[in-house]
């Protein structure tokens, strides 16, 4: 994915200061339309930049769209439509269990993760695979076999072989162990699939139904889809649907320490927490508890939730920067460029002016 080179450019920009709130920029809207028609931002379907909690840019455009990975065919989003997130989703996950975990329904980070599958006793007895922890899990180093190098079309995926499978749980549980749990890491849908389970086991409901309750509902957002597997499980790795203002708002919210309009949403301690970097996935970019994070800093300059396609979450506390960005550039290796190309030649060029 050559994110090596991709953070290491973002890192330039983190230490511009915010500038004075301000109106939506017509100027840098321009600049995005002139880009669009150029090809140079192929694929985008919507770009919103907050700074300082003003709309600087907002726009959207036309193109192939897919509803997680059903074709919709050419549509061009509004504020309102629904658009996949995909692995966006595993960051609102990670503030789900932080949620769930202050409530005493979800195990502790250090406790073993097979312990919250009591019905697996076979694995449950395998000392090796005990020493995988919720951490571990959370951070995507849990020392098993797990490939998503491979096209999401590709059966042999192992998202997507964990989707057919006749126990999702299982598959993901009793993966070949190849290292230590916490000695690398390695991208694995399936840890978000667990992690999930531990959630609605907790709370005696569907992961999505638990969403509504206790960190939609309070960030104001009552619109939202969460895809189901064939097995009716809300897909935690990639399937939930949000509109742009509304994943906004959950950046904004991580900037503010886990507070809406005053209010707790999620435990402060998680964010901090979630932000922390567990790992290195390549040099120049850290890894959180499903949050992608800067290479640089303490706490880290940014974060972000990724998607397949070129979906981004992304904040700059330091500069007081929201980037949102809906693609439909799905399975394609080059999918990063047009959200890099947007927060580094547009947004962090316009707020160094402001």
């Amino acid at each position: 994915m050559l994110l090596h080179t991709l953070f290491l450019v973002l890192t330039m920009g983190v230490f511009v200061m915010a500038g004075t709130a301000q109106a939506t920029d017509e100027a840098l809207e321009k600049k995005l339309d002139e880009a669009f028609a150029a090809g140079e931002l192929d694929g985008l379907h919507g770009v919103l930049i907050l700074h300082k909690g003003d709309v600087l840019a907002e726009r959207y455009y036309p193109g192939e769209d897919q509803n997680w990975g059903r074709p919709m065919g050419v549509r061009t989003l509004d504020k309102t439509e629904l658009h996949d997130l995909r692995s966006v989703t595993k960051s609102v996950v990670s503030l789900l269990y932080g949620i769930a975990l202050e409530e005493g329904l979800v195990p502790d980070l250090e406790a073993p993760l097979i312990d919250g599958f009591p019905e697996y006793e076979d694995l449950a007895a395998d000392p090796e695979r005990r020493k995988i922890t919720v951490r571990h899990a959370l951070s995507m180093e849990m020392g098993t076999e797990w490939n998503e190098q491979l096209p999401y079309t590709n059966p042999e995926n192992s998202e997507i072989a964990m989707e057919l499978a006749p126990d999702r749980y299982r598959f993901v549980l009793d993966r070949p162990m190849v290292q230590e749990p916490g000695a690398g890491w390695v991208y694995n849908g399936g840890a978000t699939a667990v992690i999930s389970h531990l959630i609605a086991k907790g709370a005696g409901r569907p992961v999505d139904d638990y969403a509504r309750e206790k960190l939609f509902a309070p960030l104001g957002i009552t619109e939202f889809e969460w895809a189901r597997g064939s097995d009716g499980v809300p897909s935690a790795a990639s399937g939930l649907r949000m509109n742009i203002h509304d994943l906004a708002k959950i950046g904004q919210m991580m900037m503010d320490g886990g507070k809406w309009d005053g209010k707790q949403v999620v435990p402060e301690s998680w964010v901090q927490e979630s932000m922390t970097p567990e790992a290195e996935p390549e040099p120049g970019i850290r890894y959180g508890l499903f949050w992608w994070l800067s290479g640089e800093g303490d706490p880290p300059y940014w974060a972000a939730g990724f998607g397949n396609g070129g979906q981004r979450l992304f904040f700059n506390k330091t500069s007081d920067l929201i980037v949102v960005v809906f693609a439909g550039n799905y399975n394609r290796a080059s999918a990063w460029q047009v959200p890099v190309k947007i927060i580094t030649d547009f947004a962090f060029p316009t707020i160094r002016k402001n």
